[in-house]
């Protein structure tokens, strides 16, 4: 009995010892290029995950010790992050935003045995690849993309409705998920479906086109730079068409770009996860250092608490363990609300708000409070 009680105290030793340890969380974020405001938010995010949980102990003696990385929403820059993350022994990645970034820097991880958790990564990609390692904490675009096509088709029935996209894994399948939506609703054809360059200035061309065809509005599958830029151009020529777009376009920015133009823009979005109950204590904390947790803040931070919350319950930090308890569905507590995991790695209660761009009591044109029934 004594040899066996030694036993279990050295093996109780050994665990504790164990977990007794640093564990690095990688955040691969643009901190710079056109949607550093995004990488800003998730940075913010998660790091104060990573500070709330390190404080609360519930992972008995581990630490989670950041690591940032500036992807720039560069696929190239991604995949370098990701290989200095592997180097590095990080054992876990928030991140990273853009889905054109997520999906080649998710086959690094995948190698490098590292779990991924993006979230703002919509493309429908990012989880239908057959890879353990990929989850999010968002929808998909074309969850997104079912809302959007339901609105235009039930609102601007028999209107011409132009289609633009950034050509990017992300927008253009935002815009193709959107589009064959809206025909399946019966709501006719597109008279244009057209991509841009994302990173140009001039987009009097388009606008151009636009004005010729008539539209009465414009679907943007693309990010707040692009679409701030062309709103502002659009009014500039007289062309009152209002915008819809997706998630790439819900930030501030998208206001400070395009000035009034913004107003009654519409795009899809999660419920403001700043009035969640369970975002409370967090955003308190957010508030006491001057931070407004909007857009994908509160989305970054659950990333970090499904990987806190699969490390606590395996009592590992190795990726393909942390992956295996996710994929089984068992529910999470977190900022967002509650998140369980299918197979692939998606959320299976995903859900997407359609949102007008209005102008407040205090002057501000802002997409919070103004959700839109369909």
């Amino acid at each position: 009995m004594r040899t066996i009680l030694l036993a279990g105290l050295a093996v109780g030793a050994l665990l504790t010892g164990a977990q007794a340890a640093d564990v690095k969380l990688g955040i691969a974020t643009p901190i710079t290029g056109p949607n550093a405001a995004v990488g800003a938010n998730i940075k913010n995010g998660a790091t104060q995950a990573v500070e709330d949980i390190n404080k609360s102990g519930v992972l008995k003696g581990t630490t989670l010790v950041v690591a940032v990385g500036d992807d720039a929403s560069d696929p190239k820059q991604g995949v370098s992050v990701a290989n200095k993350f592997a180097s590095d022994g990080v054992k876990m990645v928030v991140g990273d935003y853009n889905s054109g970034v997520s999906i080649p820097s998710s086959d690094v991880y995948l190698d490098a045995g590292i779990i991924q958790v993006t979230p703002g990564s919509t493309a429908v990609k990012f989880t239908e690849r057959g890879m353990w390692n990929t989850f999010r904490t968002c929808g998909r675009d074309d969850q997104q993309g079912e809302v959007a096509g339901a609105y235009l088709a039930k609102h601007f029935k028999g209107k011409k409705i132009a289609f633009i996209h950034d050509k990017t894994p992300y927008g253009k399948g935002l815009a193709d998920e959107t589009l064959k939506a809206m025909k399946a609703k019966g709501a006719g054809k597109e008279v244009l479906f057209e991509g841009i360059n994302p990173g140009e200035k001039d987009y009097s061309a388009l606008v151009s086109k636009l004005k010729s065809a008539g539209v009465d509005i414009v679907y943007f599958g693309g990010l707040y730079t692009e679409a701030g830029l062309i709103l502002r151009q659009m009014r500039d020529q007289g062309l009152k068409a209002p915008m819809m777009g997706g998630d790439g376009m819900v930030d501030s920015e998208l206001v400070a770009i395009a000035g009034p133009a913004a107003e009654g823009t519409l795009t899809t979005f999660s419920p403001d996860a700043r009035k969640n109950p369970a975002a409370k204590d967090a955003v308190a904390a957010f508030k006491a250092k001057g931070v407004d947790p909007a857009g994908y803040t509160l989305y970054a931070y659950a990333a970090v608490q499904v990987l806190a919350k699969a490390m606590a319950e395996t009592g590992s930090s190795d990726g393909k363990k942390l992956a295996d308890w996710l994929h089984q569905g068992k529910p999470i507590q977190t900022v967002v609300g509650q998140i369980s995991y299918d197979k692939k790695g998606d959320i299976t209660k995903p859900d997407y708000v359609m949102y007008e761009w209005k102008k407040g009591p205090d002057g501000k044109i802002d997409y919070t409070g103004n959700e839109l029934t369909q």
